[in-house]
């Protein structure tokens, strides 16, 4: 199983994209869902994270920008990010944690926010 991120792309200062990451087979007892990103010259960070019961949390950075949601019947999960920034410029992973905390991660899809 392999998990499939898209929507990436370029956009504008104060625009929005929508990211989608699924998997490609059946999983069984996904936990958390969640996104995270990597800038150049930078560590990975967590961006949002949401549970099986639907509980989220987001880094401080996004919170009131970025949305994230799933769908439980499909294995997806998505990301909805409003009112971008130059900063938010960075490859986004998704990552699956399911049954005894099996982690599995998605191969990245580049958001750039540019003028």
């Amino acid at each position: 199983v392999q998990l499939q991120a898209s929507g990436g792309g370029l956009v504008q200062p104060g625009g929005s994209l929508r990211l989608s990451c699924a998997a490609s087979g059946k999983l069984f007892s996904v936990n958390n869902m969640g996104w995270y990103r990597q800038a150049p010259g930078k560590q990975r960070e967590l961006v949002a994270r949401i549970t099986s019961s639907g509980s989220t949390n987001y880094a401080d950075s996004v919170k009131g920008r970025f949305i994230i949601s799933r769908d439980n019947a499909k294995n997806t999960v998505y990301l909805q990010m409003n009112s971008l920034k130059p900063e938010d410029t960075a490859v986004y992973y998704c990552n699956f944690i399911y049954g005894l905390g099996f982690n599995l991660w998605g191969q990245g899809t580049l958001v750039t926010v540019s003028s």
